[in-house]
């Protein structure tokens, strides 16, 4: 693997630090974490929870600690998970809910990553003694294998409605819920309003080069900073860190939506070359998945030619591929990509 390609649209993860994020990371106050005295992650755990309009906020070094944290602050071992069938947490985070939180995951058959409140009920086991208890439903917002799909927030509002009544907690996966809120227009504090945890990734749209903050109430967070620690997350002088989130939610949330006009041009560039469907309606977001079925070659073998020419995009089954644009991919850069595929195809 080309360890530089000139155009890495492989994954949002890929994004580098710029110049003044790095410099607020030298310049950040510190202190010991743990003690809840490092100026610089309390103020960018403040931050988040009102954001997010929640009680509390914790800084964790990923986003799937953040789930599996979440999932065993809601869960007892053997428990289950409500999700949909492509959610993150179970193809992406290397069996983490069943090893660390003892969980079982129940899938939903939903559509582009969302489910209904019905297909929710539908999934939950009924009260008896040797069936697994449903405990939680999890959310993914945006959905990546959906496509960076949005979920309404009227949606999301009708799930946890019906979970709650149910006597279920509600969590959501937020990896790029600040895509889903400069897409669809609906502030992350909305939908967050109808949850009792939520997260946001700070290493992926935003520029950082680590980190995500899980939110919920007092309580919760209390419980979750216990299975932190118990899982390694402590990070000591974390400051350093977090300054990089502070500038990145200073910074980098509105111009989401150039890496959403990207993905857009870029589906648009590369729709007509013969062979390659792009999924559904295009991209809601900064995710471009396309189909390579039609050009004879498999997904595997279009995209090592592509990193040969410098150009890197991921293979994300037989025939899927997926391209992701983020704050290093310019509109030039976009258009050199779509020629790349062309030529190769070609």
């Amino acid at each position: 693997m080309n360890a530089s390609p000139r155009i890495d649209l492989y994954s949002d993860t890929h994004t580098l630090p710029s110049a003044a994020m790095r410099d607020a990371m030298a310049h950040a106050e510190v202190g010991d974490e743990q003690h809840g005295n490092d100026p610089t992650t309390n103020r960018l755990q403040e931050m988040v929870a009102d954001m997010l309009g929640k009680e509390r906020a914790l800084f964790l070094p990923s986003g799937t600690m953040c789930n599996i944290i979440a999932y065993r602050v809601w869960c007892q071992p053997g428990d289950e998970v409500i999700c949909d069938k492509t959610a993150h947490t179970i193809h992406n985070e290397t069996g983490a809910p069943a090893a660390l939180a003892g969980v079982m995951m129940r899938t939903v058959e939903g559509r582009r990553g969302m489910f209904t409140a019905d297909e929710m009920l539908a999934a939950m086991r009924p009260a008896k003694r040797n069936v697994p208890s449903s405990r939680l439903v999890s959310l993914e917002n945006t959905s990546n294998a959906g496509g960076g799909s949005v979920w309404p927030v009227e949606l999301v509002a009708e799930v946890a409605a019906a979970a709650h009544e149910a006597g279920l907690k509600v969590h959501m996966d937020g990896a790029r819920i600040l895509n889903a809120q400069v897409a669809s227009g609906t502030p992350a504090k909305e939908y967050a309003k109808h949850l009792d945890s939520v997260w946001v990734d700070l290493s992926k749209g935003l520029g950082c080069p680590v980190g995500a903050v899980l939110a919920g109430d007092d309580d919760f967070i209390e419980r979750a900073f216990r299975f932190k620690h118990q899982f390694g997350g402590a990070m000591r002088q974390s400051g350093i860190v977090a300054a990089a989130g502070i500038y990145a939610l200073e910074n980098n949330v509105e111009r989401l939506a150039d890496d959403h006009a990207n993905a857009k041009r870029l589906a648009q560039r590369i729709a007509g070359i013969p062979g390659i469907e792009i999924d559904g309606d295009g991209p809601e977001t900064n995710l471009v998945f396309f189909d390579v079925a039609g050009t004879g070659r498999t997904a595997a073998e279009l995209s090592a030619a592509l990193l040969e020419k410098g150009v890197h995009i991921g293979a994300m089954g037989p025939m899927r591929m997926r391209a992701v644009t983020h704050l290093d991919i310019t509109g030039t850069m976009i258009d050199e990509a779509a020629e790349t595929l062309a030529q190769v195809v070609g």
